[in-house]
């Protein structure tokens, strides 16, 4: 039994390597201490900060995402950066162009289980987004936002945020 569980652990340690080696590899800009766990793909434009965490992300597109500091992600969660060209395309229902749009997540984020986050959005800094949201419009610094579309349900307590963040305390 003891063979078994060492086997497993080995298992899942080789594939975080495999999926933070293949990010690491491919992004734009890479900080320290990335983690990428569970099954996730990542294309386009990427330039991630220090000491982020994902747990099952989908980067679609070929344009650009920007992440800050300590962004850490749910799992099944993805970000959209193109989009079809239906207004000048010569066809319809589109045109045979693209879209191209950036995403941009400053310092210490957290993004729940199945978030999806379109295009041309930028997350304040020490934003949440609950599980499920669909964000699609700009998130303000410090707001917990849920919901499709997502919306502000209410902001952090600041003052112990900028505490926790002089003393550098990040998870």
């Amino acid at each position: 039994m003891k063979l078994l569980t060492l086997y497993w652990k080995f298992r899942r340690s080789f594939i975080i390597y495999r999926y933070t080696r293949r990010l690491r590899r491919m992004a734009q800009k890479c900080g320290q201490d990335l983690y990428v766990g569970g099954k996730s793909f990542f294309s386009g434009k990427i330039y991630l900060g220090d000491n982020c965490n994902f747990n099952g992300m989908c980067i679609q597109g070929n344009g650009t995402v920007i992440i800050g500091n300590n962004f850490h992600s749910g799992i099944e969660c993805m970000m959209v950066t193109q989009n079809h060209d239906y207004d000048t395309g010569g066809f319809i229902p589109y045109g045979t162009g693209f879209d191209y749009k950036t995403i941009v997540i400053e310092d210490n984020v957290w993004l729940g289980n199945r978030v999806t986050i379109t295009g041309n959005v930028r997350i304040g800094e020490g934003a949440i987004v609950a599980a499920g949201a669909v964000v699609c419009k700009d998130v303000p610094p410090f707001a917990i936002v849920g919901g499709n579309p997502a919306k502000v349900i209410k902001y952090r307590d600041i003052e112990h945020y900028q505490k926790l963040k002089e003393q550098g305390k990040f998870h």
